[in-house]
């Protein structure tokens, strides 16, 4: 078994202890009122799209979502909350750096030995979720989950649910297929990015991403025979008609949305195995992205 197979199964657990401890971490969270950015790199960054879209669709104030290295500086805000699991990746500790007086920092991590821990004003460490595989699983989801649980929208079926996209069959032909493509609404666009980056990073498939109602505006187009089309959450009315008149497989989930995620994390592992490649060491990546001079 490879590493990231191990970590992926072990998310209903860790997803379970940081939903318990999301009170206690309360002061080092947002607030509901405070205008918020939330930052990461790569697969932090798609969880932080996710989080603000939770955040600001519960009415907890303005959100935003932002690749670390895209950070508007000039902009303010109450809280920047930054998804680093290694605490050392370049540009996160860089914005953290360039805070403006007046901002409160946190940092969510699975490392607290490393230079996060200085540069941020308060500290979330999620070490039982750190993960050896360079591919991200449980960590990222446990940081969503533990932001989820905190604006009071998490549940125990979400952890049942991560249950069942462990244990039940992936789709028959699915793992067959040439290229995917993942479409969400809202809040789970982020999720549906982070599942076409999983394909990507740990099988080197073809894969796209989109917001549902954006997909018909162009990109259906490459949809065909040996495709696949996979939505996570409710799909708008009609397209589950439109991307079978193109011949492609249509996947609808209907576990929750942060599930359904999971089941593309064991999609990009079957693909991987059943070419031959190693998951838990991608082509041209690495556990951080630090930069030198």
């Amino acid at each position: 078994m490879t590493y990231v197979e191990d970590e992926l199964t072990s998310q209903p657990e860790c997803w379970t202890r940081a939903a318990a401890e999301a009170a206690g971490h309360r002061p080092a969270l947002p607030a509901p009122g405070e205008r918020v950015a939330i930052v990461g790199c790569g697969t932090s960054y798609f969880m932080a799209q996710a989080a603000a879209a939770l955040r600001e669709g519960a009415g907890q104030g303005e959100t935003d979502a932002f690749a670390a290295s895209e950070f508007p500086h000039g902009r303010s805000y109450d809280r920047v909350v930054a998804l680093t699991r290694s605490g050392t990746t370049t540009e996160v500790l860089e914005l953290l750096g360039k805070s403006r007086p007046g901002t409160r920092t946190t940092a969510v991590t699975a490392d607290p030995h490393t230079p996060v821990v200085d540069a941020a004003d308060d500290l979330v460490v999620l070490d039982y979720a750190d993960e050896r595989s360079v591919v991200q699983t449980r960590f990222a989801t446990t940081a969503l989950t533990l932001l989820r649980a905190h604006l009071g929208l998490h549940t125990d079926t979400v952890v049942a649910d991560a249950g069942t996209a462990l244990s039940e069959p992936l789709p028959q032909g699915l793992a067959d297929c040439t290229q995917f493509t993942f479409l969400g609404r809202g809040w789970t666009v982020g999720l549906a990015n982070e599942a076409a980056l999983k394909m990507r990073e740990a099988s080197l498939s073809w894969t796209e991403a989109y917001p549902a109602m954006e997909y018909r505006h162009g990109p259906i187009s490459v949809t065909t025979r040996g495709t696949a089309t996979w939505m996570l959450g409710s799909a708008p009315e009609g397209l589950a008609g439109q991307v079978r008149a193109t011949g492609a497989l249509w996947i609808e989930g209907g576990l929750d949305p942060l599930a359904e995620l999971v089941r593309a994390q064991r999609l990009a592992v079957a693909v991987a195995a059943a070419g031959g490649l190693d998951p838990d060491r991608p082509r041209h990546l690495t556990r951080s992205v630090i930069l030198t001079p």
